[in-house]
């Protein structure tokens, strides 16, 4: 009987050391890394700004603002609509440490989807955070999901019937914020955070609006551009101006059919230049090896050089990988040119940005030289 009251408070103490470690790692995901305000940010507001239905949700999230003194047109850039994607919103937080305008202003909302930053997906074996190295020290940022935290929208139904048009998906979709697009007041948690965003566009009459994401080297629409078709003409030019100076780069039209994303409904409801930049994330994959930070920051798989040696990438694909600077990189250049363009094509819609880093000094220099020290 002793020896079964002894071996009872083993299993006990061991219990409860599983459920204190557990709960620890499931109540860190809603720590939240900072984010250092750059010079050019002249203000940060909540998204509940513009639907006060989000106000103390994990669906409220901060938008940097950026405004010259001299006005003009008006872009806003989307990172973190899938936080399993990390180069758009490392590419977004480069924008609000460094970016100053001095013509227009410059939107920026980091964590589009700040629920999906609580959680991972289940059985994917990826890690919580991972680490960039700065002049001033380390500095941390969480690694996602794709979808909203089943913990702030539940139950996922077996399919999910897209509001506005009707389209049918896979009922986990009803939690893709790039699947809830124009949103609703009334609707999900997920697109009623959707119509915040829509509503932002149309109440700062929002010129050009860049969502940045990252797809596995074995997807098609990968290191592209998708562009509404008000938007093409710009998008052409950035594609054009892009491959000049040797960043490889597609074009696609948004499909009419395919409902629920921004580059369509954002282009269809509202007067924006709605794009998707996409670029290529190794740790997002199916082929991969092992889901750890080192592939999230070197984007180096030998699976993938595999794959690639088999021509089953979109992608070209070798022991260098994809690293993280040059995805950055990638959208940066992409952001500054869409800038430039949607100058040229309208100059009532001008905009004058500095402190973009270029393309050449992110991939050689890295990204932790363009964040700031947390106090």
């Amino acid at each position: 009987m002793k020896r079964k009251h002894i071996s009872a408070i083993i299993i006990l103490i061991g219990a409860l050391i599983v459920t204190f470690y557990s709960g620890r790692m499931f109540l860190s995901m809603y720590q939240e890394e900072p984010i250092v305000t750059g010079p050019g940010v002249s203000s940060v507001v909540k998204l509940s700004t513009y639907f006060p239905g989000l106000e103390g949700s994990y669906g409220d999230t901060d938008v940097y603002i950026m405004k010259g003194r001299e006005p003009g047109g008006s872009t806003l850039v989307l990172g973190g609509t899938h936080p399993n994607e990390p180069a758009a919103y490392i590419a977004s937080v480069v924008l609000i440490e460094n970016v100053v305008v001095k013509k227009g202003t410059l939107y920026v909302i980091p964590r589009s989807n700040r629920s999906a930053f609580t959680h991972n997906d289940p059985q994917e074996g990826a890690p919580q955070r991972f680490y960039i190295e700065t002049p001033f020290g380390e500095r941390w940022f969480r690694f996602g999901s794709r979808a909203t935290n089943p913990v702030h929208q539940w139950p996922d139904p077996d399919v999910y019937i897209h509001a506005a048009s009707g389209q049918q998906l896979s009922g986990s979709e009803t939690r893709n914020l790039n699947r809830g697009y124009p949103g609703r007041a009334d609707g999900t948690f997920t697109e009623q955070v959707c119509y915040a965003i829509r509503n932002m566009i149309n109440t700062e009459g929002i010129d050009l609006s860049i969502d940045l994401h990252e797809a596995s080297p074995e997807y098609p629409v990968i290191n592209a551009i998708v562009a509404h078709e008000r938007a093409m003409p710009i998008a052409a030019d950035v594609a054009i101006t892009m491959q000049s100076n040797e960043v490889n780069i597609g074009l696609e039209p948004s499909p009419v059919n395919l409902r629920g994303l921004t580059h369509r409904e954002l282009g269809d409801s509202t007067e924006t230049f709605a794009v998707l930049m996409e670029s290529a994330n190794a740790s997002q994959g199916r082929l991969r090896g092992r889901t750890d930070e080192a592939l999230v920051l070197s984007g180096v798989d030998p699976m993938y050089e595999k794959a690639a040696d088999l021509g089953r990438l979109f992608v070209p694909y070798d022991e260098n990988g994809h690293p993280l600077e040059v995805r950055v990189a990638r959208h940066l250049f992409g952001i500054e040119s869409f800038i430039i363009s949607m100058s040229s094509y309208d100059g009532n819609k001008a905009m004058i940005v500095s402190e973009i880093p270029s393309y050449q000094n992110m991939v050689s220099r890295g990204v932790g030289a363009y964040l700031l020290p947390v106090e």
